[in-house]
């Protein structure tokens, strides 16, 4: 079955455009919450939220379709996606939703949904929610003393933090540490920086001040400069660059260049592998994660395994090797002894964890080997399916052929957003550049 609502990472689009509408939000809740509702106790489900201006619309609609079909919401208000997990399970709550769209500008909106252990849907699972939002609920809604109430949770932040730090050995603090965190104006704006500092940190303090549309706006993981130039300008001895809803992270050393996520999991397990607590013989990635840190971890002994794109496949994968590392280039990083979903502040502080056991700066411990050159490209299209013309096949078998078997070649379609990704890697960098560019025009051309 053919998926209409969910991509890679739950339901996201423009808020109010076709797709995420206060009416299918409505419809969501009444949906998810006919398939998670089992036994005869009374069910409960958690939403949390991001910073932006529709999340009121959106929530309110899903807190509408819960209540309608029995069940009893705990609103969170804005915290990150890994506390939505988080509290799925301590809350014993039947589901978790997050409202985001993540690293997406302020304009877009989303639905991530997790099972009552914390973890992503499957796509089992996320097909039978298609199927209900096929049909007519009307007969499905309770009547009387059966509908839900709606409770604000006040110290839900305040439990994540404290989670948050958990993860680290005991008696872990960073004193003496000049940090600049850039939180995005997203979920983590309060959380972050009250950790780090609680920790002992000098906290410097970048994209603190949401207010609605500026939700990862010249900031945050997709936007480091600003960073950089705080690190540099403020001598700190580490940056961190979370994402709208915290689930990703980005780290820029003390020069102010930035260590992306596959130094940082070749970072961990190395660490991990030290102290005989990595499992699984090695990592799980993305066919997006680079070359370079396959060929480094097979010197090591250790196996990378590529899974496709999206942090849930990621984990999936884990679960069954039985891996406690994986992740994805872009800061997904998902240790899995403490998280059941990428988690941007609890893969920092184990960074910092890290970086001060070894009592060297962050560009000497984290950058574990060189990377192959590669270049990403994004491909707008409106309409239409160009990965199918036959002009783009062949130009793609083409540039297969002249990479060879010293390079990669990824093409796909994003699941978030109308943009064709074109992903290519070899050790010599202008044939890579020549590659992804020719691929790249005969796209652009096919989807004109």
């Amino acid at each position: 079955m053919v998926k209409k609502y969910f991509g890679t990472d739950g339901i996201r689009g423009l808020a109010n455009g076709r797709k995420l509408t206060s009416e299918l939000a409505l419809k969501v809740g009444q949906a998810a919450g006919l398939v998670f509702q089992r036994g005869e106790h009374r069910h409960r489900v958690v939403i949390g939220k991001d910073t932006r201006r529709s999340g009121y619309m959106i929530e309110y609609a899903l807190t509408a379709g819960f209540n309608a079909v029995g069940m009893d919401v705990f609103l969170l208000g804005p915290i990150p996606t890994p506390a939505v997990a988080m509290l799925t399970r301590s809350l014993r709550a039947d589901l978790g939703v997050m409202i985001s769209a993540s690293h997406n500008p302020y304009d877009d909106n989303g639905i991530k949904l997790f099972q009552p252990d914390g973890f992503k849907l499957d796509d089992e699972m996320e097909q039978k929610i298609e199927q209900l939002l096929a049909s007519d609920l009307g007969e499905e809604v309770v009547r009387g003393r059966q509908i839900g109430r709606a409770h604000r949770i006040e110290e839900a932040r305040g439990r994540y933090s404290e989670y948050a730090k958990r993860t680290l050995p005991r008696f872990t603090e960073f004193s003496g540490l000049r940090i600049v965190v850039d939180c995005a104006n997203g979920a983590a704006y309060k959380t972050a920086p009250e950790v780090l500092w609680e920790l002992g940190a000098d906290v410097i303090t970048i994209g603190v001040n949401p207010d609605g549309f500026n939700i990862n706006k010249g900031c945050g993981s997709t936007a480091p400069e600003l960073l950089q130039e705080k690190v540099r300008e403020t001598r700190a001895d580490i940056g961190i660059a979370l994402d709208g809803d915290a689930d990703r992270v980005v780290i820029v050393d003390e020069k102010g260049e930035i260590v992306d996520g596959d130094q940082l999991m070749a970072a961990l397990a190395m660490f991990w592998q030290e102290q005989e607590k990595l499992t699984g013989g090695g990592v799980v990635a993305t066919v997006m994660s680079n070359l370079g840190l396959e060929r480094y971890l097979n010197s090591r002994d250790l196996t990378l395994e590529r899974t496709k794109v999206g942090d849930r496949y990621v984990l999936e994968r884990m679960r069954a090797g039985g891996f406690n590392v994986g992740g994805e280039q872009s800061g997904h990083i998902i240790l899995s002894d403490h998280t059941t979903t990428g988690d941007g502040l609890v893969s920092a502080l184990q960074i910092m964890a890290l970086v001060q056991s070894k009592g060297k700066p962050v560009s000497e411990v984290c950058r574990l080997f060189e990377t192959v050159p590669q270049l990403l490209t994004n491909v707008r299209y409106e309409s239409g399916a160009p990965l199918e013309d036959e002009q783009v096949k062949k130009a793609i078998a083409a540039g297969k052929e002249k990479l060879g078997k010293s390079g990669r070649l990824v093409i796909r379609a994003s699941g978030t957003e109308p943009l064709i990704r074109v992903m290519g890697e070899c050790d010599d960098e202008t044939l890579v550049t020549n590659v992804v560019g020719d691929i790249a025009d005969v796209i652009k051309g096919a989807a004109a």
